[in-house]
């Protein structure tokens, strides 16, 4: 969420030793893992469904979709996002805090960023003791995705 103080405020999550970042406005809730039903001959990044308060809500893992190794053994928790398409879980290792972040720290993706990296991260904030990177939801949450388009 933009405020006339230029910040934003962005639901953080980790992925490993990786801090990832949404803005608030696209996530609808922050939930413990939930028991999923599997999708035959579904690409990788579609771990399965889960029924949500009765809405079947696709569970994307996101180790998979930003080509990360897989998850051990603990189970992922949910970053459920509203995207132009519907909702969509973003399935992570441990969630994070609520960030108010300064537009002023916000930088670029590094051009050494390549791949599905490069493709996902919309840019860098540069915090106290590490680097935040911000993900494009909408970049997300469309490949692979039943009924979607896939990406370019």
């Amino acid at each position: 969420m933009r405020t006339s103080d230029a910040t934003r405020q962005l639901c953080t999550f980790a992925l490993g030793d990786l801090s990832f970042g949404v803005d608030v406005k696209n996530v609808q809730e922050v939930i413990r893992y939930q028991a999923m039903t599997g999708v035959p001959l579904a690409p990788p990044t579609i771990r399965g469904l889960i029924n949500l308060r009765g809405q079947i809500v696709t569970a994307i893992d996101m180790r998979a979709r930003l080509g990360l190794p897989e998850r051990p053994d603990a189970l992922p928790m949910n970053v459920v996002v509203r995207t132009a398409d519907g909702v969509v879980s973003l399935l992570v290792d441990e969630i994070g805090d609520v960030l108010r972040v300064e537009e002023r720290v916000f930088e670029r993706p590094p051009e050494t960023m390549v791949g599905t990296f490069r493709e996902l991260v919309q840019g860098v904030y540069k915090l106290e003791h590490q680097l935040l990177l911000l993900l494009d939801v909408e970049k997300i949450t469309s490949v692979g995705v039943a009924g979607r388009k896939e990406a370019a």
